[in-house]
């Protein structure tokens, strides 16, 4: 399965933002951990963070004038939230470019890591670190649906229940695109969802 979303990533080609406005750059890694059943690399954030405290994110931040290129940033903020060494991470590609509610511009860049690795979690900015299975998202076991409007449209970005954690907003968007890449789902967020049995 890793090396088919080697592949696979190898030849997607991601959307850029078309804000044309000058915006502030952010970059994350979403890691993939290397297995017979792929997880995703996942952090909550510390409650005490003046922006999305508490929330599920994928590790990453502001791009800083000392990063040579978003992939730099991706890969330090990585090394200092949880302590990955970018040395582990085989670079994949990059999923699209997102806006985010505070007008930042956000590059997700897909990482290939070992199993096993031991992690060193910066309290002052991590609250926890957990893994996914990458199956659970394909199988879109959502526990709701939130509506967002934006720029005129509306979007419906899936919300996860994952043991403790809510997997929601653009960590939610980032999963759907690379779920849709790596098991040929149609997963749409321009259209609500069809109801679940339990709607029915």
């Amino acid at each position: 399965m890793v090396n088919e979303v080697v592949r696979r990533m190898a030849a997607y080609r991601p959307r850029c933002s078309r804000n044309r406005r000058l915006l502030a750059q952010a970059a994350v890694l979403v890691p993939v951990i290397r297995g017979d059943s792929p997880e995703l690399l996942l952090t909550r954030r510390a409650s005490s963070l003046s922006t999305h405290g508490g929330e599920v994110a994928f590790p990453g931040g502001r791009r800083d004038p000392e990063d040579t290129d978003l992939l730099h940033t991706a890969l330090r903020e990585s090394q200092e939230e949880v302590g990955l060494d970018p040395r582990c991470v085989q670079i994949a590609g990059s999923l699209s470019q997102l806006v985010s509610r505070h007008g930042i511009e956000v590059t997700p860049y897909v990482g290939i890591i070992p199993a096993g690795l031991e992690y060193c979690v910066n309290a002052d900015e991590i609250d926890s670190i957990f893994s996914a299975p990458l199956d659970f998202f394909a199988e879109d076991c959502r526990e709701t649906t939130h509506r967002i409007d934006y720029l005129g449209q509306s979007w419906y970005v899936p919300c996860y229940r994952y043991r403790d954690y809510k997997i929601w907003g653009l960590t939610a968007v980032m999963v759907v695109e690379l779920v849709n890449l790596l098991y040929d789902r149609n997963l749409r967020l321009d259209v609500p969802p069809p109801l679940s049995r339990k709607e029915l």
